[in-house]
């Protein structure tokens, strides 16, 4: 197979300018992150706080997604997606007002990071599902594999700018080019092809939720893919919220260090997703995706026991490669699965169980580091993860093999 055949989703123009807008957006997307987190570790050099604000951030989707999802099949989904990403500008410009004129406080960031969350409970699931419109859906495992490969590199490239601007002219810029970073996309989203006449239903509201829930029900597999995710949203990926806990106090590196931990878990989840993406078609499921959350897990867990910097990144780095390989794949499974009529309920299902546990998982990792210690709630929390991984490794492959 030709590498133009393996990349089939770039030989759409429409996926393309989607792809190449999202981009720039992730990119400036992920310096706010950073900016964001070593604000708040400046502002109070608590890592309760960095959990706090991590589920303002991410309580909104558990609230909303599901509305977010029926949106997604009532509307155009391009119209939604422009709509949400223009609104994405506004926290942007305020927190670097802000923090520029030195009165930001940790409520304002907890209000602005909320305001984002709501935006994003609409934004997710419509993202989800309007890559099925844009792109046929033999080529939407490689078009998620893109995606993926997408914003995980951004998850590199954005933090280490981001290191490099807080150095040589201080957070707010990172505000700022994160605010800019979203015209690229408005853009692309404005050039692509309407699809997909939606049609406005009027069914009963939570029947029409409902829907979603039946068909994840009802697929045994899918249904233990949401309930390893919620496992791995839960105890897993808030690691990420006590990392400027481990560049701050564990290996005195700073923002600049932060800023690498970061960038490391980005270089695994790139590799990850490229992988997928370069793949096309994913086998041998039920092998691949038990596998990849039990190196997420295993991960955290050695992460846990290391006080080297440099073997750290390492650590890292395989926990990236690990969740993004096992939520890319699902991403997939599921889509190919799902009928058209219910993708965005259903993806807005993924969305819930992926970051919609999000705030609780990042209040407990925070309250657990705050009483218990960072390093000893990292042990603890990947533990569960691996434990969590197994039951599903088994689960799943009874489920496969029909026994």
């Amino acid at each position: 197979m030709q590498i133009d055949q393996r990349f089939s989703a770039l030989r759409v123009r429409d996926f393309r300018l989607f792809w190449f807008g999202q981009f720039i957006s992730l990119s400036g997307t992920w310096m706010q992150s950073v900016a964001q987190s070593w604000l708040v570790y400046s502002l109070t050099k608590s890592p309760l706080y960095l959990g706090i604000i991590a589920s303002a951030a991410s309580l909104p989707i558990l609230l909303f997604t599901l509305i977010g999802g029926m949106v997604a099949d009532r509307y155009p989904k391009r119209n939604i997606l422009i709509l949400t990403q223009t609104l994405s500008v506004i926290p942007a410009l305020l927190l670097g007002i802000l923090t520029e004129t030195k009165t930001v406080t940790v409520v304002h960031v907890g209000i602005l990071a909320a305001f984002l969350g709501v935006v994003n409970a609409f934004d997710i699931p419509a993202r989800q599902a309007f890559l099925a419109e844009v792109v046929h859906k033999t080529a939407i495992t490689n078009a998620i594999g893109l995606n993926s490969a997408a914003f995980n590199g951004a998850r590199i490239i954005g933090p280490v700018i981001a290191g490099i601007v807080i150095a040589s002219f201080g957070i707010p810029v990172c505000f700022y080019l994160n605010a800019l970073s979203f015209v690229a996309v408005i853009f692309a989203l404005s050039q692509i092809e309407a699809r997909g006449t939606m049609k406005i239903q009027s069914g009963n509201f939570i029947k029409e939720i409902a829907g979603g829930w039946q068909f994840v029900v009802r697929e045994k597999q899918v249904l233990y893919i949401m309930l390893l995710i919620s496992v791995l949203s839960l105890f897993g990926i808030p690691y990420m919220t006590l990392l400027p806990v481990l560049a701050g106090e564990i290996f005195n590196t700073g923002a600049k260090g932060l800023s690498f931990l970061i960038a490391s878990a980005g270089v695994g989840s790139l590799l990850a997703a490229i992988m997928i993406a370069f793949k096309g078609r994913i086998e041998k499921e039920n092998i691949i995706i038990p596998l990849s959350a039990l190196i997420f897990s295993s991960s955290l867990l050695a992460l846990s026991f290391s006080m080297n910097f440099y073997i750290s990144l390492l650590f890292i780095f395989f926990a990236g490669w690990g969740i993004v390989s096992y939520m890319a794949t699902c991403n997939s499974f599921i889509q190919i699965m799902v009928p058209d009529e219910l993708r965005g309920r259903v993806m807005s299902l993924y969305a819930l169980f992926f970051l919609g546990f999000a705030p609780l998982g990042n209040s407990i990792i925070g309250f657990a580091a705050e009483t218990a210690g960072t390093i000893v709630t990292l042990k603890c929390f990947a533990m569960i993860c691996i434990i969590g991984s197994i039951i599903f490794f088994w689960q799943f492959r009874k489920e496969a093999h029909g026994y």
